[in-house]
């Protein structure tokens, strides 16, 4: 049953990571979003920047314990309930300093729950189903993820692995996850099928993409060259990277991370033009005026607002054959597609790239219609307020 007004009143719990990323600035991308439309938001924030290290035993298992039950989490999700009544309950991140509680402070207080699922949290304790430099899925389907504790999986801590995996076994067998929410968004069909694996309703998950606002509008004709813009890290494919542009030079790398001395050592070598870390309007403007991007991860992507930045830019993107993004990018299309951990095929595309540039406009064409049919905020805040009432009515029922 249908209501006669749409829902009106939302509560985001969220809680932020150490370092801000992609996540928080969906977060508040999206309560912009909603607000502007004149639903009324209301943010509980967490902050995991917030937790200290324990210097103790008791100080440890404090700490343990509050990531799988916190107590003053409920109490401030529950007194934020009780002081501006939301229609729903809109969860993005819990881990560790929010914990599963707020499910519950939502469940007591009869207010539907949606989670979106940014990451593989659900089904994998690191929520990355990466490890040691290669995909894995050794969790999902298991009722005690116990593989993630073996290898040490959360920041290569096994207490912290065993915290994460016991959080997501408790609230298994507690029930919370099954009787607490009832809508999963996830942001691609393939992260959808994979999480299905991993034991969560089929009929509970929506697939809403991430979107992109303001648009940045396409970038100019004159585009040269090739982009990568990320974290420098393994598991974004960057040491597969320098091994192509070893073969094939020709591309500018912005960023930081772990692996940022090795881009130095490749630019020093001349394989790579190394600009160092971007502002994001900075690194935007590369985006806009490059003949590609390049995104060569080697780990199951989420939705990269790098992706999104690019098709609004009416840049193509080459990216790997590989979980959500060879969902996201059509090969020959709005972009290329090439075989994951292949130094090889990267460099092959990088030459065709270099040797192509008006198939590249035409891609980026592509990219630029693709955007502006599925990645536009009108689309998103749409599909957002169907999952809010597909929650609210299964309540009711």
């Amino acid at each position: 049953m249908s209501r006669d007004r749409p829902i009106e009143r939302i509560l985001q719990v969220h809680t932020r990571y150490r370092l801000a990323g992609g996540e928080d600035q969906v977060v508040d991308a999206e309560r912009e979003l909603l607000e502007a439309a004149g639903v009324h938001v209301r943010q509980v924030i967490f902050d995991n920047a917030d937790l200290r290290e324990s210097r103790s035993l008791a100080g440890d298992l404090r700490l343990a314990a509050s990531a799988i039950w916190s107590r003053s989490a409920e109490r401030k999700v529950r007194a934020a309930i009780r002081a501006d009544r939301p229609e729903v309950v809109h969860v993005h991140n819990t881990f560790p300093a929010a914990s599963p509680s707020v499910y519950a402070a939502a469940a007591g207080a009869g207010v539907p729950v949606v989670q979106t699922l940014h990451n593989y949290r659900f089904i994998c304790p690191a929520a990355t189903a990466f490890r040691d430099g290669r995909i894995c899925t050794d969790c999902v389907g298991r009722q005690v993820p116990w593989p993630a504790v073996v290898h040490a999986c959360v920041r290569g801590s096994y207490p912290q692995s065993l915290v994460a995996a016991t959080t997501i076994a408790a609230h298994r067998a507690l029930g919370t996850f099954r009787r607490a929410i009832a809508c999963y968004v996830a942001l691609t069909a393939f992260q959808r099928d994979l999480m299905i694996a991993g034991g969560i309703p089929a009929e509970r998950i929506r697939v809403i993409p991430n979107f992109l606002e303001p648009d940045p509008g396409p970038g100019g004709e004159r585009r040269a060259g090739l982009l990568y813009v990320g974290r420098l890290s393994a598991e974004k494919g960057i040491p597969l990277l320098l091994q192509a542009a070893s073969r094939q030079p020709g591309v500018d790398v912005a960023g930081g991370g772990p692996l940022a001395h090795a881009v130095e050592q490749a630019h020093a070598a001349g394989h790579v033009s190394y600009l160092g870390p971007l502002e994001h309007a900075a690194a935007l403007e590369r985006v806009r005026h490059a003949g590609a991007m390049i995104l060569p991860s080697i780990w199951f992507e989420g939705l990269p607002l790098v992706v999104l930045e690019a098709f609004a830019s009416a840049t193509p993107v080459i990216a790997s054959r590989i979980g959500s993004l060879a969902e996201l990018i059509e090969d020959g299309v709005t972009g290329l597609l090439v075989e994951a951990n292949s130094a090889d095929a990267l460099a092959d595309a990088v030459r065709w790239a270099g040797e192509h540039p008006r198939e590249l406009r035409a891609m980026g064409v592509n990219s630029r219609r693709r955007y502006e049919a599925s990645y536009r905020g009108g689309t998103h805040l749409a599909a957002l307020r169907e999952a809010y009432e597909a929650a609210a009515s299964s309540t009711r029922r």
